[in-house]
């Protein structure tokens, strides 16, 4: 089902032309430096005095898994030419990676890990368009990474955790064409200090005629991070820019850069946009 409304949604910004844009706060914007990522989303980056060595991938594995068998909904089902099925699909991604300000490097290391189980509904003898929607039932994505400086790098070591997670019958959600949302959001940590990771989307857009419009639902667009002491930086993922809080010193900004790359370095998640 999440799959078909996709389908829908690239379809709908495809015929209707629009340009989507992150907003970022005017306050946030007044202090802050972006930085525009060449080369986000393959296998090298580079932006301002930042880039990153080639980005080595393991293999990315999608399989399926085993699902529950419906005997006694089938019995009845099957009397009315419907069939009822569970599919469970399971997906692994890992890679590897230096990034460098020119002074000091940092090592980042992430996987990911996606399982999405659905109740699908076919029409017995039949070649209808319904055939293979499902409905979402359970989801889970988990995002991790670690990055570790060398010995001399006191404080450099960061572990990095995102999540989203989904289950029908927890949250009691009854609308058969309901999304679970495509976003995740986590936190960042040395054991002694914390940036918080928290997802960003978009609903309006610039048409192609300069008007404004609404998408079907809203659309992941960005992550913004922040600490106790309010906002650091923003990743852009729509533009592939990153913004920086000015105050910040180079070694907190190897930090967002490392943190911000390994976002953009995703297979599993950045395929969903």
């Amino acid at each position: 089902m999440n799959s078909w409304l996709l389908l829908l949604g690239l379809f709908f910004l495809a015929a209707c032309g629009p340009s989507m844009k992150l907003t970022v706060p005017e306050r946030f914007r007044e202090q802050a430096t972006m930085q525009h990522v060449s080369g986000a989303h393959k296998n090298k980056m580079s932006f301002a005095n930042y880039s990153t060595s080639r980005i080595k991938r393991g293999m990315q594995i999608k399989y399926p898994g085993w699902g529950k068998l419906f005997f006694l909904d089938n019995l009845v089902l099957n009397q009315f030419g419907i069939s009822k099925a569970e599919t469970v699909e399971n997906e692994k991604a890992r890679f590897r990676f230096s990034i460098s300000d020119g002074s000091n490097t940092v090592q980042v290391f992430g996987a990911e890990l996606e399982v999405e189980k659905r109740h699908e509904y076919s029409v017995l003898n039949s070649k209808s368009i319904l055939n293979g929607i499902g409905i979402v039932q359970q989801y889970e994505y988990v995002f991790s990474a670690k990055i570790s400086g060398d010995t001399a790098q006191a404080g450099r070591n960061w572990e990095v955790l995102m999540t989203n997670l989904y289950d029908r019958k927890i949250t009691k959600d009854t609308n058969p064409f309901g999304l679970f949302k495509q976003e995740d959001s986590g936190l960042a940590t040395n054991g002694t200090d914390t940036i918080f990771i928290k997802p960003l989307s978009i609903k309006k857009t610039e048409m192609s005629n300069g008007k404004s419009g609404k998408l079907p639902w809203k659309v992941l667009s960005g992550y913004e991070l922040s600490t106790a002491g309010g906002v650091i930086g923003i990743l852009d993922l729509v533009d592939h820019n990153i913004w920086y809080y000015n105050e910040l010193d180079s070694t907190e900004k190897l930090n967002i850069s490392a943190i911000s790359t390994a976002l953009l370095a995703r297979q599993v998640n950045n395929a969903k946009w």
